[in-house]
């Protein structure tokens, strides 16, 4: 089963940072819109970034817009989220999502067709 593996999740204090990747375990999702969304303990799955198909797009929840960077490696196969100024409240299992969106739709669980297993990031205050 094709698969994205999610990996960089771990634990640091507030202010630090950390770097998810995300890469398929098989076939190539370099045609794919890429997604991060988050999870925490007792909430629903939440949209965090999202990179369109071709890159040249990004889009961000308003509670991570200038701190998370979304980007795509070279072959566009791989997809980041660079995340700074970690807050407590950003402790959340997190999880890639791949999909051929065209427009407008990054935002909702439902457009995604691929997911990884998860990172667990937590943040100490």
């Amino acid at each position: 089963q094709v698969q994205l593996v999610e990996s960089g999740g771990g634990l640091v204090q507030a202010g630090g940072s950390l770097r998810l990747s995300c890469a398929p375990s098989e076939r190539t999702f370099s045609n794919y819109a890429m997604s991060w969304f988050r999870q925490a303990p007792g909430k629903e799955r939440e949209f965090v970034a999202a990179i369109s198909r071709s890159g040249s797009t990004t889009y961000y929840a308003d509670s991570v817009k200038g701190r998370f960077t979304i980007s795509r490696g070279n072959s566009r196969n791989t997809v980041y989220l660079q995340m700074n100024s970690l807050k407590p409240e950003d402790t959340a299992v997190y999880y890639c999502a791949a999909g051929l969106i065209n427009s407008g739709n990054y935002y909702y669980l439902r457009s995604y067709d691929y997911w990884g297993q998860g990172t667990q990031v937590t943040i100490s205050s």
